[in-house]
């Protein structure tokens, strides 16, 4: 059952994902990937309120399943995140591809806690 419950999460984060990432990116005349950095940050943000929700029990294991694993799982792309840092720093836009590393990771772990304080402001 959990399975199903996967793959319904993931059967709309990956387009979300992908549809996002495109808006996003053509918004910016840079190289910069800020279609990826959108995703990876949404997707922080999410799993943040998620894991606050079901640790004051205000959402299911399921949902978190659902959400979660599924929906977060497919929408963020942490293997997309390290190609793109590769590809700016083997195209010499090695000042892209550190401040990709340290804002995805700062905003990122930001984007949890800020997600995770929500949730233990609104449900504890």
């Amino acid at each position: 059952m959990n399975w199903l419950l996967v793959v319904a999460g993931a059967t709309v984060g990956a387009p979300l994902r992908y549809l996002t990432d495109r808006a996003v990116q053509a918004r910016h005349d840079t190289v910069f990937p800020w279609g990826t950095f959108a995703v990876n940050v949404t997707g922080c943000l999410i799993l943040g309120l998620l894991s606050g929700a079901v640790t004051y029990g205000a959402a299911s294991h399921s949902l978190q399943m659902v959400l979660g694993t599924g929906l977060c799982g497919a929408l963020t792309t942490y293997s997309t995140f390290f190609y793109e840092t590769l590809r700016l720093a083997e195209d010499r836009a090695r000042l892209f591809a550190a401040a990709n590393v340290i804002a995805g990771v700062v905003a990122g772990l930001g984007a949890a806690f800020v997600g995770t304080a929500f949730a233990q402001a609104v449900w504890a």
